[in-house]
């Protein structure tokens, strides 16, 4: 006998995930503005939880607690990052681009942009007021992430090509981290346009 699920429900079940996600997004929200104005150390969860309009039982239920919610908006700002960097970098293959380097500069200046939009966060990531084992995490997304400039910038497999994808990977990381202290748009457009240099350099 197959049982069939009632219109109410579907629509109950639907609602119901809509609300979690919506007090889930809201918490991320609002730990973030948090997390930006206090650091992690001195964020509470009842500024998160007031902020959001939640309960410190949602928080716990959603994210275990302050340090996995720094690691959630941590994610968040790293999966962001990188959807627009494919997105750029799509685009601009769609557009007819197919030098690898110019393809490279492309996401780097959407990296560079996104970073600069939220340079209040990615001052709290590289300040160094972050939970224990985070360092850990940002060294492996970094691995990844010299993985994938290895793939777009098609560099050899020998030594040489591996360790110049692991430079030119950590000129950009600390040029973003630049981006996100400087003082003025203009300070931060004088990064990128450095950052774009050293890495041609490396490739020529």
């Amino acid at each position: 006998m197959v049982r069939k699920t009632s219109n109410a429900a579907v629509h109950s079940g639907s609602w119901q995930w809509s609300r979690t996600a919506a007090t889930r997004r809201n918490l991320l929200d609002a730990a973030r503005e948090v997390f930006c104005e206090h650091g992690f150390t001195d964020a509470s969860i009842s500024d998160v939880v007031a902020r959001s309009g939640s309960s410190v039982g949602s928080l716990y239920h959603h994210f275990g607690g302050k340090t996995e919610l720094f690691l959630a908006i941590w994610d968040d700002y790293q999966n962001e990052h990188e959807r627009l960097v494919a997105a750029a970098v799509a685009k601009a293959k769609k557009s007819g681009e197919n030098d690898p380097l110019a393809l490279f500069n492309v996401g780097s200046r959407s990296y560079f942009d996104y970073t600069w939009t939220h340079r209040a966060l990615e001052r709290v990531f590289i300040e160094g007021d972050t939970p224990p084992g985070f360092e850990v995490l940002r060294r492996e997304r970094g691995r990844e992430w010299v993985r994938q400039n290895s793939v777009l910038l098609g560099a050899s497999d020998d030594t040489l090509g591996k360790l110049t994808v692991a430079v030119i990977t950590d000129i950009i990381t600390l040029a973003g981290h630049e981006v996100a202290l400087s003082s003025s748009k203009r300070q931060a457009d004088d990064v990128v346009e450095a950052a774009a240099v050293l890495g041609g350099r490396l490739v020529q």
